[in-house]
């Protein structure tokens, strides 16, 4: 049996899933296009289709439940990448791809969402040859531009784009997800199943990282920034 993500054993499933290729998932709102998607990658050889989610909220809990080695994102439910940055952060070997809306085409998206760990960027309305093309480079190289985005990344810097980046740890996001159904502190901790102090030390931690007053600018704050999402329109 092989090893997983951080050490832990793979399953049967898992090692072989890891011999045939990299398994895909996909967080975007629209049905049509998530079915279309897994069909696609369904029909490719050497890639192994997950699930997916159509929304923001649930996706680390997918993340966290299938491992994939690849997950695309669209661009309208993370336009800052604090998605991404939390996701990477637990597990650096995740490889992101980005599915870039037109409003997203600019190089302010595309340079923060190469800062926030980003691995592959695509236009949403690629043909399937090239999304799969985004897929397996990004997976592989570790790195994948679509050409028509790539002049918006010139003059790239990790360290500028990235410098003054705050991400929420995981457990951070879940406290804000929390706060924002509208729990007080002792039901967050029972949620959790920690201590109070503990989620208030968590509280103090968004706050300070989202530069927000309180609770509830904090909740303003992450939905203004995409880091919350309700339930989004195609």
């Amino acid at each position: 049996m092989g090893t997983g993500v951080n050490g832990r054993p793979l399953s049967a499933a898992g090692a072989a899933r890891l011999a045939s290729g990299p398994g895909v998932a996909l967080v975007d709102p629209v049905p049509l296009l998530r079915e279309g998607l897994a069909a696609v990658v369904r029909r490719t050889p050497g890639l192994n289709w997950l699930g997916s989610t159509g929304h923001l909220n649930s996706a680390v809990r997918l993340h966290e439940r299938l491992r994939p080695d690849v997950l695309l994102v669209d661009s309208v439910l993370d336009p800052q990448g604090h998605l991404a940055s939390l996701l990477v952060a637990s597990d650096p070997q995740l490889a992101v791809v980005a599915l870039v809306r037109e409003p997203h085409r600019t190089p302010k998206y595309v340079r923060g969402a190469l800062a926030a760990g980003v691995r592959g960027l695509v236009p949403r309305t690629a043909e399937p040859a090239e999304v799969v093309e985004a897929i397996l480079r990004a997976h592989r190289e570790r790195v994948h531009l679509d050409p028509t985005l790539a002049p918006l990344a010139a003059g790239f810097s990790p360290g500028a784009d990235s410098g003054t980046r705050r991400a929420l740890s995981r457990r951070e996001y879940e406290v804000l997800q929390l706060i924002a159904d509208g729990l007080e502190n002792q039901s967050v901790a029972d949620a959790l199943y920690v201590s109070v102090e503990t989620v208030r030390t968590h509280v103090k931690n968004i706050l300070r990282k989202l530069r927000a007053r309180d609770r509830t600018h904090a909740v303003s704050l992450a939905y203004q920034a995409g880091l919350l999402s309700g339930r989004l329109a195609p």
